[in-house]
């Protein structure tokens, strides 16, 4: 039980980042986040995993200042070129985020991890959380899902070039143009990441104490996601998620078993989840317009218990 007052936002409302208040301008945004390679090329794994790491500041409404690295690398097993490329990756993505990774910390380790201890700001009022959503808002997706299922059809070699070129696109791509528009405008937001989107979303439904509407068919989905998901290509990841959290979630009939599991599925760096007021729709749409890799309206929040029901 936290009980300091300067802790606006800790780890009871599951959220993205810490929210630590210094004065009545400015609060401080900590998160950290690293993982092992989805993909082949140390480069893209850089830039991938530092975007990632930036997202849950950029969940918050906030400006990323700062990153710290952290590293597993077997020395006696990959050559030192790898991890110096997968540190130019995550570079390119910090400078691009105006935040520098200044130091870190490195362990020898058995398997390569790389991940950012990344540290922002916001004013106090302006903080965004998964805790506001309001009956009535509509819930906008800025990422189509799938690379949970599109990196483990790369790990077992069913991915076609393009699929993976496509994917890498995806998770490399910072939030940063997304939450420019949306954190004005929404009264909650959120990241998909590791929880899926019915795992994030459902936080968010838990921290506005209200349901969700759900359409199904205007999710958008990596088309190669949907062609390994009907093969049967699933991480163990997204499975475990639909198990867990279907626990909250009713399903229509004509819901298929690969689309309930893609909801599932464990992202890497996907898009932003937002609940916007329907009079803000609009501009919040010609805002994304462009600067996204999707703007879509997937469904609603509304009265009742937390609950999800997808059709």
């Amino acid at each position: 039980m936290i009980d300091d007052p300067r802790v606006l936002v800790g780890s009871r409302t599951s959220d993205d980042a810490a929210v630590y208040c210094l004065d009545a301008r400015t609060a401080l945004v900590s998160t950290v986040d690293f993982f092992t390679p989805v993909v082949d090329d140390p480069r893209d794994f850089g830039r991938i995993a530092a975007a990632n790491a930036f997202s849950d500041v950029y969940a918050m409404g906030a400006r990323p200042l700062y990153a710290l690295s952290i590293v597993g690398f077997p020395r006696e097993e990959l050559p030192l070129a790898a991890l110096h490329r997968i540190l130019a990756g995550a570079c390119e993505v910090a400078r691009e985020a105006g935040a520098p990774i200044v130091g870190g910390h490195s362990i020898d380790d058995k398997e390569p991890k790389f991940g950012l201890a990344v540290t922002g700001v916001v004013h106090p009022k302006k903080v965004r959380t998964n805790a506001g959503g309001r009956a009535g808002d509509v819930l906008v997706l800025t990422k189509p899902i799938g690379s949970g299922v599109v990196t483990t059809g790369i790990k077992r070699g069913l991915a076609r070039p393009a699929e993976v070129r496509a994917v890498t696109k995806v998770m490399r791509t910072l939030n940063r143009a997304a939450a420019e528009v949306l954190a004005p405008a929404c009264t909650a937001l959120t990241d998909v990441t590791g929880f899926g989107l019915l795992g994030h979303l459902k936080n968010l439904c838990a921290g506005s104490r209200l349901g969700a509407r759900l359409e199904a068919a205007a999710v958008p989905i990596l088309p190669a996601a949907r062609r390994l998901a009907e093969a049967g290509v699933f991480p163990g990841g997204t499975r475990a998620n639909l198990a867990f959290y279907g626990r909250w979630v009713r399903f229509a009939a004509g819901v298929d078993e690969a689309t309930r599991l893609l909801l599932a599925d464990a992202q890497t760096n996907g898009g932003l989840l937002a609940a916007v007021p329907r009079r803000r729709l609009r501009a919040v749409l010609a805002g994304l317009e462009g600067r996204t890799l999707a703007a879509a309206v997937i469904g609603e929040l509304v009265e009742g218990p937390v609950r999800i029901r997808v059709k």
